[in-house]
Order: structure tokens, then C-alpha cells, then sequence
């Protein structure tokens, strides 16, 4: 009998990975075309005779408070040009994002037949790293100055879980998350489990948007914080159960379990310091993928369900 199950196990597997295959393939055919535009690189070169057609192909980009002169001094100021120059060092060659971004539109133009492709138009925002994509329906701005490397000496003074992820390799990551901020319909999140879901329809968006990106780049996690969360999957779901936390409306639980932080708040000695941060977005990850191989549920059926649909319908059972 055990010989039998796992012969069909292995065959339900490799049944599985032909179809991801072939699903992946289909979806490569879409194409989609994207050109990355420069800003950073056209601005950084401006001069009084350029600033007219520049301002002229990028009007959004040009706040009408400031007059032409302030523009024509940011971009020649000492530290913008120490700016334009690291960006320039890091992002010299842009073709393996822009290959990126087009497997991304092509995942997105397959689930949702209505999406266009926006132009992608490239920036600098003074190391703004709390808002470092900007997508509407037709542009996807994206400040690079944000994406050189989390040991960069621009970065020093910012938080280490904050700056880890301040890479090139995460743009596409953070683009997808964007998308799926504007995908997911989830009413006003009042409980801790209402956070859980809302973060875990995110995080299932991006398995499905960036599949040749790792689990671990998809959640913001090392390798070593992701073993650490599978390791001991069992016992954080059995913590949150246990203190009856799930239901809570307690206003600091998502500062302990959601929100960026250097680690996952449990208040027990020997725990908390080796964790990492947003494990009840983990944890909801894992329900809403539970709840995905449990029903005949499109994507986009799922990410306009209640939180009570998806956890009572999920069967989540933690990894032990």
C-alpha cells in the first residue's frame, strides 16, 4: 500500500509540474512589449534648452508650483548628481528588469484579459524608499535611487529590515504587490485574521504573478527567516489559536504580526528575537493557499472573498 501511494503521489506530482509547465509556456506566448523609459537619465542632463521638451514629454513629473529654475538647480546639485551617478553605476544595464516587468504583464494580461500595459518610466526620489513605485492605470513610475543595494551608503541610516530588500532583483516583487493592492477587495480589516487574509491574497497574487521568483523574495524573507517560519509553522499557528488572538480587534496586534519589523512579537524570551517580522502575513499566506487547493476558485473569485469564506473553507492545517 505505501508503495502504491507513493507512486501515485510522484504521479500527481510530475502531473502538476507538466501543467505548470505547459500554463507558463501559454502565458509566454502573450509577449508583452515594455520599454523602459530613462527619466532619471534624460534629467539628469537637462539643460534650459532641453527642459521644454522634457517637460513636454513628462508633464506629470513636473510639479506646476516650481518654477523652470528650480528644476534646471535640483539637477545640478551636488548630492542629485552623486545620486544620478550611483543609479547609473547599478542600473547601467536595465534589460533583465525590463524582461522581468514583461513576464509580469504577460501573467497579468492572462488573468485579467482587461489590463494594458502602462508606460514604465524610471526616476529618482531623494532615497523616498517608503514610496518607491507608484502605478497608475497608464504609468508605473519606479524610483531606482531606492533599488541599489541594501549595504549602499545611501541606505545607513535606514532600518536593516527595512533596507534588506532595497535591490534591484525586488523591483518586479514590489510591481506585483502593487498590482495586487489594486486587484484585492477586502473590506475594512478589523480583526487580526482580517489582516492575515488581506496579506495572504497579496502574497498568493505574487505566487501567481512572479512565479520565477523565490518564495522568499515574493514575502521579503531570507532564506534563513523563511526556514525559520516553516520550521516552526505549527507552533506559531498554535500560539495565535491558543491566546485567542485571531479574532481579536486589539489594535497592536498587527504592530506584532503584520507590520515590517525586525521581528514577530510573541513576548517570549528566546522566541521573538530569532523570528522574523509579518509572520501573521505568513500565516495567511498559507490559509489562502490552502483555501486555493481546497475549491474550484479562479483568482479572481478569491481575492473578492470574506475573510469568513476563505478561513472557514481553507482546511489550513500548519506544517508540522
Amino acid at each position: 500500500m505505501k508503495s502504491i501511494f507513493l507512486f501515485l503521489l510522484v504521479v500527481m506530482i510530475a502531473t502538476s509540474c507538466k501543467k505548470d509547465k505547459t500554463l507558463e509556456h501559454e502565458i509566454a506566448k502573450i509577449n508583452t512589449d515594455v520599454q523602459i523609459e530613462r527619466f532619471d537619465k534624460l534629467f539628469s542632463k537637462v539643460t534650459s534648452n532641453k527642459l521644454v521638451d522634457i517637460k513636454r514629454a513628462y508633464p506629470f513629473m513636473f510639479s506646476e508650483k516650481y518654477p523652470d529654475s528650480f528644476w534646471l538647480a535640483k539637477a545640478k546639485d551636488t548630492l542629485q548628481i552623486q545620486l544620478f551617478n550611483e543609479v547609473d553605476k547599478v542600473f547601467l544595464d536595465i534589460e533583465d528588469t525590463e524582461t522581468e516587468i514583461e513576464s509580469l504583464f504577460n501573467h497579468l494580461k492572462y488573468y485579467f484579459s482587461e489590463f494594458n500595459s502602462p508606460r514604465i518610466i524610471t526616476t529618482t526620489n531623494d532615497v523616498d524608499h517608503r514610496n518607491r513605485i507608484i502605478v497608475t492605470d497608464t504609468i508605473v513610475v519606479i524610483a531606482l535611487d531606492s533599488y541599489l543595494g541594501s549595504n549602499h551608503e545611501f541606505y545607513g541610516s535606514i532600518a536593516n529590515f527595512l533596507k534588506v530588500n532595497l535591490n534591484k532583483e525586488q523591483i518586479v516583487v514590489d510591481l506585483a504587490n502593487e498590482y495586487a493592492k489594486k486587484h484585492t477587495y477586502h473590506p475594512e480589516r478589523k480583526t487580526l485574521l482580517d489582516e492575515m487574509i488581506y496579506f495572504g491574497k497579496l502574497l498568493y497574487f505574487k505566487d501567481v504573478m512572479v512565479p520565477f521568483k523565490t518564495e522568499a523574495e515574493r514575502i521579503g524573507y531570507s532564506e534563513a527567516e523563511l526556514n525559520w517560519a516553516i520550521t516552526n509553522e505549527s507552533y506559531i499557528w498554535r500560539f495565535l489559536v491558543s491566546r485567542e488572538l485571531l479574532f481579536s480587534t486589539d489594535s497592536k496586534l498587527p504592530r506584532r504580526f503584520i507590520n515590517p519589523a525586525p521581528f514577530s512579537k510573541f513576548y517570549l524570551e528566546g522566541v521573538d528575537a530569532d523570528s522574523p517580522g509579518r509572520l501573521g502575513q505568513y500565516i495567511g499566506w498559507h490559509i489562502v493557499r490552502a483555501y486555493m487547493e481546497q475549491n474550484d476558485a479562479s483568482l479572481k473569485d478569491m481575492l473578492i472573498k470574506s475573510t469568513e469564506d476563505i478561513f472557514n473553507n481553507s482546511k489550513f492545517k500548519p506544517r508540522k
